[in-house]
């Protein structure tokens, strides 16, 4: 976000800012991965922490972190724009207060509760079923367009009241009235097309309502907690332009690969979090393509090995993942890709390649009109990033 404001220029241009931060719920959150290897027996499944929201100070730490982050947030965001902050009952009271304080008491516009059915249950408190969304507006000048949803008559019975529109379905008989600040939609389940398998992975459904109230197509939409990246995947879908960002390997891995699967373009230009890489082995050979001012170019991945000493597991699980590197290494690739006209500084990728069940494609081909320079970048299962270029 500093980055934004001080390099880029972008004070007061971002129309929409969701974030959906860690909740203050002093748990850790793992991934779990599962590999099936052709050249292996059943490979154990390995766990590995996605991110951590433990606070060692207490809620004033994790109150800290995130006051300063929302006043680079205010400064982002324009003049008709508007915030969104997605929480739960550990922490959204506070930062309820704060937000009074930053934007204004005056700039509040609701608290939307997002309902579902997963979700934690307990024999010494009712069953927690929502999360709470803070929405605030930059100004009096905001931008909001409210949908429509269905409200039941009583009885599902017909009111027929004068100048009132009624529908009727397979319940009954409704009126379509202004959306309402409890919205039920479905968390992403176990089988969704959707899912990442990213902790805490939020629905594009609760997303897609609030981007499509919040702005109109070509405005520009911002989170700075991505995860695995749901708010660019619906704006891509919806034809917003945005801004993403996340602090764990695993979420930028996550992203990426998520972007990529859908023929999203992204560009990358960060290293490895960790600031760690691995060992990357290919093969590339350059040649007569048979075609007219055509050459053929063929990269093979041939090999890899991740950063054992930064990836964030125990040591059982390496020891699993040393007989993977010795057996079958490609299994550790989650994702690469192929920049063919790399400028030595953004890594653009033309085409990417995404881990399947059990294998991931290591070879493709290129016809190129004549000598380029050629970044190859590979994402892990841990989500550290190698990256090796070569000048053909």
């Amino acid at each position: 976000m500093s980055y934004l404001l001080e390099n880029r220029d972008m004070k007061g241009m971002i129309k929409l800012i969701y974030v959906d931060p860690p909740f203050f719920s002093k748990a850790e959150y793992s991934s779990k991965i599962k590999l099936e290897s052709d050249e292996m027996d059943d490979i154990p499944t390995i766990k590995t922490t996605a991110y951590n929201d433990r606070w060692q100070e207490g809620m004033a730490e994790y109150l800290e972190m995130f006051i300063c982050r929302l006043y680079l947030m205010k400064d982002l965001l324009a003049d008709d724009g508007s915030i969104w902050v997605h929480l739960d009952w550990h922490a959204a009271h506070y930062v309820k207060v704060i937000m009074d304080d930053i934007f204004g008491e005056k700039n509040f516009v609701n608290e939307i509760i997002w309902q579902y059915k997963s979700g934690g249950t307990g024999k010494r408190h009712f069953s927690r079923k929502h999360d709470t969304l803070l929405y605030y507006a930059k100004s009096k000048d905001y931008y909001l367009d409210i949908g429509k949803e269905k409200s039941y008559n009583r009885g599902f019975k017909p009111y027929r009241f004068k100048n009132v529109k009624e529908y009727k379905d397979e319940l009954g008989w409704y009126t379509m009235v202004n959306e309402k600040d409890i919205w039920q939609i479905d968390m992403v389940g176990r089988t969704s097309g959707e899912r990442t398998g990213y902790a805490t992975q939020k629905p594009e459904a609760l997303l897609r309502r609030i981007v499509e109230s919040c702005t109109r197509e070509g405005d520009l939409c911002a989170d700075f907690f991505c995860g695995s990246s749901t708010l660019p995947a619906v704006c891509e879908k919806t034809g917003r332009k945005w801004i993403a960002c996340d602090a764990g390997a695993l979420a930028i891995a996550a992203s990426q690969k998520r972007l990529s699967e859908a023929n999203f373009s992204i560009l990358t230009e960060r290293k490895s979090v960790r600031g760690r890489s691995g060992k990357l082995e290919c093969e590339l050979s350059y040649g007569d393509a048979g075609v007219s001012d055509r050459n053929m170019l063929i990269i093979e991945i041939t090999g890899y090995s991740p950063p054992m000493r930064s990836i964030p597991v125990g040591v059982d699980t390496k020891k699993i993942v040393k007989d993977v590197r010795s057996k079958d290494p490609l299994q550790l690739i989650d994702f690469w890709s192929v920049d063919f006209d790399y400028d030595g500084a953004v890594h653009r990728p033309e085409i990417c390649f995404c881990k399947g069940k059990n294998a991931i494609e290591n070879k493709c081909v290129k016809l190129t009109p004549g000598g380029c320079s050629v970044s190859i970048k590979v994402i892990d299962i841990f989500g550290d990033v190698t990256e090796k270029v070569f000048e053909i």
